[in-house]
């Protein structure tokens, strides 16, 4: 086992070629590439660092192929402060670091992130800034990416940021679907975020009640059979219609008719699909607990 190895501005040249082949190092401390500058891939495929792999203020440029191989690595932190975009596709699937360090920027638009695991990123940056990368992984979707990324927000205590990953997961996932699914798909991001978003559930029945409560207190539909049943409350009748769990007894009690007839279907319809939807959102979030 080496201590290090150093390549602290280094030149190396080799155009569509290895710029450098070093697999399967071996390095008690930091393999120091800052300021690298390589013309050609750079693997370092296997390698496994008791402290940094650093490529501050580096560049690296292969396009057309691969400019950096860190697949199957470890070390304590990987770091690109400063780096260069990266001009070829990067490999880092199967490699395992307790801290990355790279501005959004420094990622290619091809990637390979499959089994990738770290525990922290730097700089703080919000979800948005970060899912992109996902989108360039050559895999495809590629779940387990999604669920790190999520879960090093968790542990950062940014919940808020971790729901917008799984979210961004799901649709993601929805458009390798079918389309009976992805249309089951779409009404349930539209409606609660895929469960991730359950305030839209409220936003959306309040103003389904406001509708009923609004157009029936306007237009009293007839009793279903005269002089029995219980008596009218707008609000009540329409609350009756949408949550399909619980009854007040207004909805058997009175029959509208014709276009008043069709929203109380549209109600009844809204209220079963709201409560599927909220159910599969909680079954969802269980799961991942």
């Amino acid at each position: 086992m080496a201590c290090a190895l150093d390549l602290e501005d280094a030149r190396l040249h080799h155009p569509q070629g290895h710029a450098l082949n070093a697999p399967s190092l071996s390095l008690g401390t930091v393999l120091n590439a800052g300021g690298l500058r390589a013309e050609g891939k750079v693997r370092l495929t296997g390698t496994r660092a008791g402290g940094w792999i650093s490529f501050i203020e580096a560049r690296l440029h292969n396009p057309g192929g691969v400019a950096l191989g860190l697949s199957s690595c470890e070390a304590r932190q990987l770091t690109f402060r400063d780096a260069e975009p990266i001009k070829g596709d990067v490999r880092l699937h199967h490699s395992t670091f307790k801290a990355i360090e790279a501005d959004p920027a420094v990622w290619p638009r091809s990637v390979r992130l499959e089994g990738l695991v770290y525990e922290s990123l730097s700089p703080r940056l919000p979800a948005t800034r970060r899912l992109p990368l996902l989108e360039y992984d050559q895999d495809g979707f590629v779940p387990h990416s999604y669920e790190q990324l999520a879960l090093t927000y968790r542990g950062a205590g940014e919940d808020g940021e971790a729901r917008t990953v799984l979210l961004a997961a799901q649709r993601r996932h929805r458009r390798t679907l079918p389309w009976p699914a992805r249309l089951w798909g779409h009404i349930q991001d539209v409606t609660v975020g895929y469960g991730f978003r359950p305030a839209r559930a409220v936003t959306w029945l309040l103003a389904l009640l406001l509708v009923g409560t609004l157009t029936y207190g306007l237009h009293e539909p007839p009793r279903a059979e005269p002089g029995k049943g219980p008596q009218f409350n707008a609000l009540v009748y329409a609350a009756d219609l949408l949550l399909p769990v619980i009854d007040f007894g207004q909805e058997k009690a009175f029959a509208p008719t014709g276009v008043h007839q069709w929203l109380a279907y549209l109600l009844v319809a809204a209220g079963w699909v709201f409560a599927t939807t909220v159910a599969a959102g909680v079954t969802r979030s269980l799961k991942r607990q």
